[in-house]
């Protein structure tokens, strides 16, 4: 992922927890909101109570490859909490997890036929 595809500073995730709207299942939680820009930008939240560091890198990594590979409309931030469950999920499920949530709030972009589902 490219690194103008990412969010990176504190006050843009601030910003989006405070702004955004949120949708959630067992294994993540997706926080959505425009960002008046021409890409989308993600942002990961892999808190300790994943586990160690190792299984947080591990729930990163695949959580970064499935935002990779999901169609997302341009104009969004997009702040993905890692919960308890992702840890011992796999990647098939976090990526289903996550194209679920998109899905669910409407950010899924149909027009697009590069990578993704």
């Amino acid at each position: 992922m490219r690194r103008e595809q990412r969010l990176r500073k504190s006050r843009d995730f601030a910003a989006s927890r405070r702004e955004g709207k949120s949708w959630a299942d067992s294994r993540l939680v997706l926080v959505t909101r425009p960002n008046g820009l021409e890409i989308s930008r993600f942002g990961f939240v892999v808190g300790k109570r994943i586990g160690i560091a190792v299984t947080r890198n591990r729930v990163k990594r695949r959580l970064r490859e499935a935002a990779r590979l999901s169609k997302v409309q341009s104009g969004w931030d997009l702040v993905i909490i890692a919960r308890k469950d992702a840890s011992i999920a796999d990647y098939h499920q976090l990526e289903q997890s996550m194209h679920r949530l998109m899905r669910r709030a409407g950010i899924v972009d149909t027009t697009n036929s590069n990578g993704g589902h």
